[in-house]
């Protein structure tokens, strides 16, 4: 075969040089998973069978068939495929594996790793648009647990005097619950959104963490401000700058290994693994004896007893006959996770949009 490099969809595999690019970026694959894929690649459209995976790829060493599996697998996680949705790796059960992309060969590709096309220069657009778009997916997560702590406390039995409603109860509490998300929701994704403007990924962990404190420290600061002028005390220690840290911390994180792994670019897969590391942060906050919604909201129904504000439905599920550590911990790793993904689930759909071609026939004004 003369010398040249396979290229399909946003990746380019050179055999010669023995290198995977996605974007200009290399992508790690050990050397027989590259002589894997540059197998099906080469015979795209073809059934590759699994004898021909070991003559050619495994060079006659016995393996089982779970080593080919894995092959596979890890071809599709570096690819960011789906084996229920196959774009690139499509199973044949019980004969082996066809490559369906369309694939372009190119023989006159330079000796030097090739150039990517370069993308465009991160601007304010771009940093508006996914720090918007996080702060909706928070707007939306906050929509989620305000439906839930307000269906919690509305079905609570009226106490002597109670005078609001069910329905204005759920609507209160969704309404503060979204508005706290939003607030939160801005300072994170912007703060991972201001990252593109240093050129490194890990900074989304920065920004996110930085942004949760900033927000999380005027939120509280305005919040027991408001209670004791109009109230004369405060509820106590509700949600501040170290939740706002933890928490927008995990979102960071999540946001830099999508950015990292191909395998995690896709929404579904970005918001699944976003959720995961926003949960474990929401537990670590309420081991750390600290308070999100849920733990701020037990603070008010402690601190104004003549308020409907009750979530001992929610601390019934867990035999508990107040808001305990257990109610603290679960209701905080679900807190984290629907921020976490929500934002980072967002954050990668817009994305998506600015990675996307141009359609055909576009012009440039």
């Amino acid at each position: 075969m003369a010398s040249g490099c396979f290229r399909f969809d946003r990746f380019l595999l050179d055999p010669d040089d023995r290198l995977l690019r996605q974007d200009g970026d290399a992508v790690e694959l050990n050397a027989r998973y590259l002589d894997a894929l540059t197998l099906l690649v080469s015979d795209a459209g073809k059934l590759v069978s699994k004898d021909r995976f070991m003559d050619e790829v495994w060079r006659g060493v016995p393996v089982t068939d779970e080593a080919l599996t894995q092959c596979i697998r890890t071809l599709r996680r570096q690819l960011g495929d789906d084996a229920g949705r196959p774009r690139f790796i499509e199973t044949v059960p019980k004969h082996g594996y066809r490559f369906i992309a369309p694939v372009e060969w190119s023989e006159d590709t330079p000796a030097a790793p090739p150039a990517s096309k370069p993308p465009a220069p991160y601007d304010l657009r771009q940093f508006l648009l996914l720090g918007g778009a996080g702060t909706l997916g928070a707007g939306v997560a906050g929509i989620i647990g305000g439906l839930a702590y307000g269906f919690a406390a509305a079905s609570q039995p009226a106490g002597p005097g109670a005078g609001a409603g069910a329905v204005s109860i759920l609507l209160v509490l969704l309404w503060l619950t979204m508005a706290v998300a939003l607030t939160g929701g801005a300072g994170v994704s912007f703060g991972i959104a201001a990252a593109g403007f240093a050129h490194a990924r890990a900074w989304r962990i920065a920004g996110g963490a930085l942004g949760g404190l900033v927000v999380g420290g005027v939120v509280k600061l305005l919040g027991v401000d408001a209670f004791n002028l109009l109230l004369g005390r405060s509820p106590g220690d509700i949600t501040g700058a170290v939740e706002g840290v933890l928490l927008g911390g995990s979102a960071g994180v999540a946001a830099w290994l999508a950015s990292r792994n191909a395998g995690l670019r896709s929404v579904r897969r970005s918001i699944a693994m976003a959720g995961l590391i926003g949960a474990g942060g929401g537990i670590l906050i309420a081991l750390l004896d600290g308070r999100l919604m849920g733990g701020s909201l037990e603070l008010l129904a402690q601190n104004f007893p003549n308020s409907r504000i009750r979530l001992d439905q929610i601390s019934g599920l867990f035999g508990e006959s107040s808001f305990g550590p257990i109610s603290r911990i679960v209701t905080g790793a679900l807190e984290g996770m629907l921020f976490a993904a929500g934002i980072v689930g967002a954050m990668n759909l817009a994305r998506r949009s600015l990675d996307a071609p141009a359609p055909t026939g576009a012009t440039n004004g």
